[in-house]
């Protein structure tokens, strides 16, 4: 357990994997203007860390994120809303290179959702409550839930969730195509720095290829995926760590990535 009162907490339990956890337990780690820029400021430098291989980002056992804190913004105007350029703290997690996996527990409402969609990788606890409730208080999603949540999960179920602000288990979002795997509860956290990994034992500079490529290719032509595709996967091989990979293979060994 964090004792730090930082809102945001980085650890490094091994030298290649990050943990980026939020730390307001009284506020259901709800999201605030703070924590936001220290979101932006770790993935910014865990995305040029060369000894990071994979991110993980939590909040803990208890609670993902319960959305916004709406005591920072209830009274603003739109012009004070436009000027804090929120948008600009998130394109830094989206645009961070490294995979990143999102341990969820408990609620991931609103801007908790909205962040664990900014992930890889989703794991869910069965009892996770995902969901955009924004409509209830009288505003919508506004850091990608009515377009991250349709990619996801279609655009009849995703206007189900947004009309009603209605959440959904992690079972159900498993079923949807929102989670990447569902597990009991207690096993969230662990069997999200099993996936961890797993991915940073593999090459890095594969890993961030096919990051980027899957991400500029999702709302391209297939012809033009299809492209980055090819580019990437030619550009691999001027990299050591493909030779070494292949040699591995051959003399039947574990082969040693060294990102190179």
């Amino acid at each position: 357990m964090q004792t730090t009162t930082d809102p945001v907490v980085v650890t490094r339990p091994t030298e290649r994997i990050a943990i980026v956890q939020l730390n307001r337990p009284d506020a259901r780690n709800a999201l605030n203007q703070e924590s936001r820029m220290l979101l932006a400021r770790h993935f910014e430098a865990l995305g040029r860390d060369l000894d990071i291989r994979c991110v993980i980002i939590t909040g803990g056992n208890k609670v993902f994120a319960a959305g916004a804190d709406l005591k920072e913004i209830a009274d603003a105007s739109a012009i004070e809303m436009h000027q804090r350029q929120v948008h600009r703290l998130w394109k830094a997690i989206s645009d961070c290179p490294k995979p990143v996996i999102a341990a969820v527990n408990g609620y991931a409402l609103g801007g908790g959702c909205e962040l664990a969609m900014h992930a890889d990788i989703i794991v869910a606890g069965r009892s996770a409550q995902f969901g955009q409730p924004e409509i209830r208080v009288g505003i919508m999603p506004g850091a990608g839930g009515t377009q991250r949540l349709t990619r996801a999960i279609g655009k009849f179920r995703a206007m189900k969730l947004l009309l009603t602000g209605q959440p959904i288990s992690g079972d159900e979002a498993y079923a949807m195509g929102l989670a990447s795997e569902v597990v009991e509860d207690a096993k969230v956290q662990d069997r999200a720095m099993e996936l961890a990994q797993m991915i940073a034992d593999m090459p890095p500079l594969a890993a961030t290829q096919i990051k980027e490529t899957v991400l500029a290719g999702q709302d391209a032509s297939l012809e033009t995926g299809l492209m980055l595709e090819r580019k990437a996967f030619h550009l691999l091989f001027a990299s050591r760590d493909q030779k070494e990979g292949m040699a591995a293979f051959f003399d039947k060994r574990t082969p040693t990535y060294l990102g190179q």
